[in-house]
């Protein structure tokens, strides 16, 4: 597959409203939104991962880059419809505040048992997974990844499920490794990509920047 380096500086792609080239700050956006969200994928399985085999405490080091990669991703990545971009923003804003609140309630190291505890943190943390449940829904959309479209289900489905009690600890956890996994492997499938594929469309972006 090509790589966002093979393709010659000048090619001129032909967009919707017209022609537009692939800048180099263009491929600077687009390896700083696949390296934030590759980062938050691995901070997101190492917290999983420390949870299911030493238990809750001190799983605040790995929320630090989790909050950061995709609250990077969400700087970088390239929505056309720049409300719903906004709207991912202010999701990820309201639950790292959410986290903020959890941490001074709760303790760094009490989080994790207090979200076990009272699944009504869920309403404070919860529009933060909303945010990467979007990014994954923005990937599926734009490429039909099915690791994305499991990421965009089941962080939902774990979520509300310990909300509502339908899910017992051990299924929420299952879900949420599983989520982790395929983000994952999203991750890794996009570097290959070239720069083109998640710029999309430029003349759309100028387009509606006209518009406003």
């Amino acid at each position: 597959m090509t790589s966002a380096s093979d393709l010659p500086a000048d090619v001129v792609f032909e967009g919707v409203y017209g022609p537009f080239r692939i800048t180099d700050a263009d491929r600077r956006e687009v390896l700083g939104y696949r390296l934030a969200l590759f980062t938050a994928a691995l901070a997101q399985a190492a917290l999983l991962l420390q949870w299911q085999r030493w238990g809750g405490g001190w799983l605040w080091p790995w929320l630090l880059p989790l909050l950061a990669g995709v609250g990077l991703a969400l700087r970088w990545i390239h929505i056309y419809l720049r409300p719903l971009h906004r709207a991912l923003q202010l999701l990820w804003l309201v639950g790292s505040l959410g986290f903020v609140a959890l941490a001074i309630q709760a303790g760094p190291s009490g989080m994790a048992q207090a979200v076990a505890a009272d699944g009504r943190w869920i309403w404070a943390i919860g529009p933060f997974f909303a945010a990467l449940a979007g990014i994954g829904f923005k990937e599926f959309f734009c490429f039909r990844r099915p690791e994305a479209i499991g990421v965009t289900l089941l962080l939902p489905v774990a979520l509300l499920g310990h909300l509502s009690g339908l899910l017992p600890g051990g299924g929420t956890a299952l879900l949420l490794g599983l989520e982790a996994a395929l983000l994952l492997v999203l991750c890794l499938r996009k570097f290959p990509m070239a720069a083109a594929a998640d710029v999309g469309d430029k003349s759309v972006f100028a387009y509606l920047e006209s518009q406003r």
